[in-house]
């Protein structure tokens, strides 16, 4: 990261992010920590609530949850790589310099994520310990939908991170990787082709072809720019200016 300026943020040809205070580590360290914690605690209650005559829904929630978090990263990527304004800034930076990503450690890459992820999960938790065993068991199959739908939300931007990562990957990172349980990197690589407008889901990416080939990106992009004027991706030659 750069190192503070009393001015403000400055911009460096090597499109580093601008340094954060104290408080957003830390805020950062206390999400990571309260979200593992609650997924672990989550998780073992869910182990203890399954039924063997769960296994089918189970498997459509698990299913159904991964493809949520897919389609759900795809369209808040979308909607920031696509119309201006200071709040996707890293995302302009990140078509600039694609690598940058890789240099920030597992706090800092995870802590948004984990963040947004810990209203769920504490709601999660308070019915493990509020509600009835005979309640739980009626709801373990959608308990197990939201809790894939979370890791897979949480994760997002460690896969990503992975997706730019070609050297000291773990091999179980690579073999999810191959196998397209998790977004591969020469998958994502499509996206980072200018002018960025396609291949927007970044969890596992299975939804990307399907959604390119019904032009799903480009039918909400006409429907905005037909209802406020503004044109997609208008700006991105200002903001590669902005570290020249």
């Amino acid at each position: 990261k750069a190192k503070s300026d009393p001015a403000g943020p400055r911009w460096h040809k090597t499109c580093s992010f601008p340094s954060f205070p104290t408080g957003k580590r830390l805020q950062e360290w206390i999400s990571v920590i309260l979200c593992f914690s609650l997924i672990c605690f989550n998780f073992y209650n869910l182990l203890f609530y399954l039924r063997l005559e769960h296994t089918p829904s189970i498997i459509v929630g698990i299913f159904a949850g991964v493809i949520t978090a897919d389609f759900l990263s795809g369209l808040f990527h979308w909607g920031a790589d696509t119309w201006g304004s200071a709040f996707i800034r890293p995302f302009r930076e990140h078509h600039i310099d694609p690598t940058a990503i890789t240099r920030h450690d597992f706090i800092e890459t995870n802590g948004d994520n984990c963040f947004m992820t810990l209203v769920p999960l504490a709601n999660m938790a308070y019915k493990f310990v509020s509600f009835s065993p005979e309640a739980l068991y009626e709801t373990c199959p959608w308990e197990c939908y939201v809790f894939a739908l979370i890791i897979f939300i949480t994760m997002t931007n460690q896969i990503h991170k992975w997706s730019h990562t070609y050297f000291g990957l773990p091999r179980w990172v690579i073999f999810l990787q191959d196998w397209h349980i998790i977004l591969p990197r020469k998958h994502h690589r499509i996206h980072h082709v200018s002018p960025h407008e396609t291949y927007f889901c970044i969890t596992t990416g299975w939804l990307n072809y399907p959604l390119e080939k019904i032009g799903f990106w480009r039918c909400l992009e006409n429907i905005i720019q037909g209802l406020t004027g503004e044109k997609p991706r208008a700006d991105d030659m200002k903001w590669a200016q902005k570290i020249k």
